[in-house]
């Protein structure tokens, strides 16, 4: 066999490192009897061979991997220097001579599509669509040996570079293939999904049509028509005006052509062609387990299969659960507004801690289910009661009032309903749970004291942490991972019927207040005061804290200069070296000692807490002491308090101006008590419950740590990559043969999945169900849910992390969501603007006690709202616009 190529017919799926993604998925296709044209591989072994003639490749490579992928200029730089130098490499001798070969083999008098196929294309993460050059209708030996070299030097194009660093493929470690296929002449080609590439929905075929090669769909030059083709055969066609069609040349090469008037608004495929169509792109999709994206040619009465490909921006599904029932998922992370992907572990925990849906002792819900390395919610059962769908979707509009609607609108839905039958014991379960949930809040509404809330929460916090110390401390090997896994099964129910619950009032109390104000005084001018300076509020509480923290540092240059780059090992002792260290030290162990458990993202237990690394907060100290003057945190929020005070004393002595004044004035006062104590009390729950994980975190750590001692694990951080029961077995003895393998393979799969955007609410046919976005009707203005009123200008900062922000005065916070982590930067920041919220959501609530505006659920705001430009937040109407410059 010649030792640079290899024939299609010989290729599989283990062929990716000799004939790239595209190759091998050809010979799969190939080897399964799909009509694949003929051809062969000149495979990576002669790329490697090719680009060894260039002296200076390894300084490229260097330069390459330092590369920022947001630096377009820099990119361009290196791309045109290294094609320069690769385009004067002739092709090695050896290696001419095989392409040769196999091309008389295949036939002289052919024309061929020369096509690049790259190590890390058409892969299930990444598709590396049209990164690499394609050439089509090439005949004769000197058109096809200098195309399979420009297809080589194509692996580094702008494009294709920035496209590497943009996913983290270090470029030394991507080769080149080239296919060379005996050229199909089609009558039409295009591009088929067998799954909707928008919608999602997985039992949706689209194809995309066009006249002469597909090459004019690929690159966009013609709009094509369009077919849509649902599970039970309906074809939904939308016809394009096809005025163009690109089209092979007698002597080679491609040209594009006018398409005659007559031809243009016409069918590009058959009705009987696109059935075809679809019959196969089903069976390919089977035979590779995935939705796939395929590029077909219909030419001499047949389908000809060009490429198959995953469809990479679909978001994976759940497991099915073997039933038939269409199912409906709402995303735990929006819930708990932090998108991100969750490891193994965190995600064995926060099953494990849910409280519903449980089948074995120390089991995880069945009720939260995982897909793309995050959790949903499975509200199916609950959907299917008449009373509990009511409830679900008020509870999630709450939090995000677009996908309360889309729950209802789903439920409503004939497909939702199709299997919906009556079952008593869940109607007995789901309505005794309501009703204990409805009992408690109306108890906290109507006559619960208000005055001894916040310390009667405090003592049940205070015993539930001092419980699970007790239940998991003494504990070793697999007993103590069974203690932690008891200790999560019985805290979960108590937290919600005293923490949870209180938010239930909260939003009643509020929704009250509103409506009583408009209904007896027509208007609610006062009302926004009541969010201010909330009683009780643990992360008010630490935003305070980090003022003290920066007052300490604020004036004092040598100790900010430290705060913003500090030493790699940072150790708190070396903080003493500086003027005033030993003191800010001291005050920040002690800041540490009550808030060290929290982190970015802490509902995922594996995240790195700020007691294992506090640098992680010294970029809201410094934001805070460069901005404002000592002690002014504290007083801005004492004279909110007395602003609040003040406004509630007008609200109540307006009300008692009118008709029937004193009681109204008097329920009025306690639906006010009620809303800011319950309300202040929003963050016990997160608190208490990152307070358990750090418990629990310990006896993993302890456990995970022997495990590394006794070479079962390579070091601790692999047992994020595990569940509680994995870990427990492993403890005990029983390691799996492919321990390793599958650790690597989890870890490649999160890392894979950390991109992905989950979707806010879906089915189990994986189609995305929304509500129609607000419109404005000025350009450029981008329209959420308004959650803080006012108004404010500044410059947008758009801040992935909390620990990376470059904050100062006046600054604009844009980011996908915050949790409590977040926090030391808002006293720091004039408006928010976050892509998941709502309402209740903590950044929302703690924008409100400060008196910043804000706007929530604006899909993108990262991406759209470029950082750096001058925005105008309006957190009243719920409006996000740019200022001109």
């Amino acid at each position: 066999m010649p030792e640079f190529i290899i024939p299609l017919s010989e290729l599989g799926s283990d062929s990716i490192a000799l004939a790239g993604g595209k190759g091998a998925s050809l010979g799969v296709l190939n080897r399964a009897g799909m009509p694949v044209p003929d051809g062969f591989c000149v495979t990576t072994r002669a790329f490697a061979r090719f680009i060894a003639g260039c002296e200076d490749l390894d300084k490229f490579y260097i330069r390459l991997d330092q590369l920022d992928p947001d630096d377009l200029a820099a990119i361009a730089r290196v791309g045109v220097e290294l094609r320069g130098q690769l385009g004067e490499l002739p092709m090695p001798d050896d290696v001419r001579a095989d392409v040769l070969d196999a091309w008389r083999g295949s036939g002289e008098g052919h024309f061929y599509a020369v096509r690049s196929s790259a190590t890390a294309e058409d892969l299930a993460d990444a598709s590396f669509a049209g990164q690499q050059d394609t050439y089509l209708n090439i005949g004769g030996q000197d058109q096809l040996l200098d195309s399979v070299r420009r297809c080589w030097v194509s692996l580094f194009t702008d494009r294709a570079i920035g496209y590497r660093a943009r996913l983290g493929f270090r470029h030394q470690e991507v080769e080149l293939a080239v296919v060379v296929q005996r050229m199909v002449l089609p009558e039409a080609a295009g591009v088929m999904f067998t799954a909707d590439p928008v919608s999602g929905h997985r039992h949706t075929i689209v194809v995309n049509a066009a006249r002469g090669l597909g090459e004019a769909v690929v690159s966009g030059l013609v709009n094509p028509d369009l077919y849509r083709i649902e599970a039970n055969g309906t074809v939904q066609k939308s016809i394009a005006d096809k005025r163009l069609a690109v089209r092979p040349l007698p002597s080679g090469g491609v040209v594009e052509q006018d398409v005659p008037e007559a031809e243009r608004r016409t069918q590009a495929l058959s009705d009987q062609a696109i059935e075809e169509l679809v019959a196969l792109g089903r069976r390919i999709q089977d035979h590779f387990g995935a939705p796939q994206d395929i590029e077909w040619a219909f030419a001499d009465g047949r389908i000809h299969v060009l490429q198959s490909r995953p469809i990479t921006s679909l978001f994976p599904l759940p497991e099915p659960p073997g039933d038939r029932r269409l199912r409906v998922y709402f995303s735990f992370g929006h819930q708990q507004v932090m998108t991100d992907a969750i490891k193994p572990l965190g995600i064995s925990v926060l099953r494990t801690f849910f409280p519903l849906g449980k089948r074995r002792p120390n089991g995880e819900s069945t009720q939260q289910v995982v897909a793309g390395s995050r959790l949903f919610f499975d509200y199916t059962e609950p959907l299917h009661s008449p009373l509990s769908r009511r409830l679900l979707a008020r509870a999630v509009g709450s939090m995000d009032k677009r996908v309360g609607e889309a729950v209802l609108q789903v439920a409503a839905s004939e497909k939702f309903r199709e299997h919906q039958r009556f079952n008593l014991s869940r109607e007995f379960a789901i309505n005794v749970f309501v009703a204990r949930t409805v009992a408690r809040i109306v108890a906290d509404l109507c006559w619960v004291g208000m005055e001894t809330k916040q310390s009667e929460l405090d003592a049940f916090a205070k015993r539930t942490l001092a419980k699970s110390r007790a239940e998991t401390e003494g504990g070793r090997g697999a007993n103590a991972i069974a203690r932690v896994q008891r200790d999560l099964q019985t805290v979960g129910l108590g937290i919600y019927f005293n923490l949870t619950l209180p938010q239930g009032a909260a939003m009643a109390a509020r929704r009250l207040i509103v409506r009583l104000a408009e209904d007896w005084l027509g208007d609610v001018r006062d009302v926004a005061e009541l969010d201010k300076s909330l009683p009780g509020n643990v992360a008010t509480e630490m935003a305070l804290a980090i003022g003290d923290l920066a007052d300490l540092v604020r004036g004092r240059p040598a100790l900010l200069a430290f705060l913003e780059s500090p030493p790699e090992p940072f150790t708190m002792r070396s903080l003493d070296a500086l003027p005033s260290g030993a003191a800010f030290r001291q005050a920040l162990e002690g800041f540490i000692d009550r808030y060290g458990m929290r982190c970015p993202g802490e509902i995922d237990i594996t995240r790195v807490r700020w007691s294992d690394k506090p640098e992680q907060l010294f970029a809201g100290i410094v934001a805070n002491a460069r901005t404002g003057r000592v002690g002014e945190h504290r007083a801005r929020f004492l004279a909110a308090q007395r602003q609040t005070e003040e406004a509630i004393g007008v609200l109540l002595d307006r009300i008692r101006a009118t008709r029937r004044g004193r009681p109204r004035a008097a329920v009025m006062a306690r639906l006010i008590n009620v809303y800011r104590t319950t309300m202040g009390l929003r963050e016990h729950q997160k608190f208490l419950t990152v307070s358990l994980w750090d418990i629990y975190r310990r006896v993993i750590h302890q456990e995970a740590q022997a495990l590394t001692t006794a070479g079962i694990l390579d070091s601790p951080a692999d047992a994020d990559f595990v569940s509680l029961d994995e870990l427990r077995r492993l403890v005990d003895g029983e390691v799996p043969a492919d321990l390793a393998e599958l650790l690597v393979a989890r870890r490649t799969e999160y890392e894979g999945h950390r991109s992905l955007t989950p979707p806010r609410l879906f089915t189990s046919e994986g189609e995305l169900v929304t509500r129609a976005h607000a419109a404005h009707h000025k350009k450029g203005v981008l329209v959420g849910a308004p959650v803080s009123a006012g108004v404010c200008e500044g410059r947008a900062r758009v801040i992935l992390r909390p620990q990376d922000a470059r904050l100062e005065d006046g600054d604009i916070l844009v980011a996908r969501f915050t949790d409590p982590a977040w926090t030391p930067l808002f006293s720091t920041v004039r408006g928010i603007v976050l892509e998941v919220g709502g309402l209740m959501t903590h950044g929302a609530v703690v924008a409100r006690e400060l008196g910043i505006p804000s706007v929530v659920g604006i899909d993108d705001a990262t991406r759209l709202i470029k950082d750096g430009t001058r925005i105008r937040v309006d957190g009243t109407l719920g409006t996000v616009e740019p200022i001109d410059q």
